[in-house]
């Protein structure tokens, strides 16, 4: 079976398994859903998944990389509507010369960043398939600074085990965006904080300015409008314990392809 079999074997599974869990609902079992019984039945089912992974995952494995003639004409801009607070609107105009990136929790040297100084660091480019759980994928080319870099600067504290993002895209009901992934895929060589897409800034629609590119993960993982890194220890001070805005609705936290 080929990679990119596998790939969509996983990301169909997935997406049959979040149907199944609707349905759970759907089919008036809320109250057994909500339950700490099966909440823990579905929290072991998802450490062993992960487990597995790891097992047959290497740590350093790189995600397939393609040529100019492979990027999509389309790559779509689903997920969350963009930001449009006042604020957002105008650093867009300006450029994002207000916009700042907060890196702080469990890390030696809390840092601040402009978007003109994470431009001047290192940087890396990838041309790089992103697969979505809704069963579509779009190939694109993202430059940015590897999130190994910026760990590098702030230092992560010896208890800090994953990353946080925070974000400025809000649902209906005003939730934040966030995610989170391991300390371990942060330091993958493809793991970028990337402001260019195709050659040109981000666009809005895609996450400006800023956006998450884990490539060894499904595309929910990938979080867009990145205003914030938030080291930490444990799920525990993440939100609702689950590590992300989608994991709080069902969907697994390690979405590795």
């Amino acid at each position: 079976m080929t990679q990119r079999k596998v790939n969509r074997w996983r990301r169909d599974f997935l997406h049959r398994a979040l149907q199944g869990a609707g349905l759970i609902v759907l089919a008036g079992c809320d109250k057994l859903y909500e339950t700490e019984t099966f909440q823990a039945i579905l929290n072991t089912a998802e450490g062993a998944n992960r487990r597995i992974q790891r097992l047959l995952t290497p740590k350093d494995k790189l995600a397939q990389e393609f040529g100019e003639k492979d990027i999509s004409a389309v790559f779509r801009a689903n997920g969350n509507p963009a930001p449009n607070t006042p604020e957002y609107l105008a650093d867009a105009a300006n450029r994002w010369s207000a916009w700042r990136l907060e890196v702080n929790g469990l890390v030696v040297q809390p840092r601040e960043f402009s978007l003109a100084q994470l431009k001047t660091m290192p940087s890396r480019t990838q041309i790089t398939r992103h697969d979505c759980v809704e069963g579509w994928s779009a190939i694109a080319k993202w430059k940015g600074v590897p999130l190994a870099r910026i760990i590098e600067l702030v230092q992560p504290k010896a208890e800090a085990k994953y990353v946080v993002f925070r974000c400025l895209d809000t649902n209906s009901r005003g939730d934040h965006y966030y995610e989170s992934i391991s300390l371990e895929d942060a330091l993958h060589p493809q793991t970028l904080l990337a402001y260019d897409m195709n050659d040109k800034p981000v666009p809005v629609a895609n996450g400006a300015p800023l956006r998450l590119r884990v490539e060894n993960q499904l595309g929910y993982k990938h979080a867009k409008y990145i205003r914030a890194l938030e080291f930490v220890a444990s799920f525990e001070q993440i939100e609702k314990g689950k590590g992300g805005y989608w994991e709080d609705r069902g969907y697994e936290w390690y979405a590795g392809i």
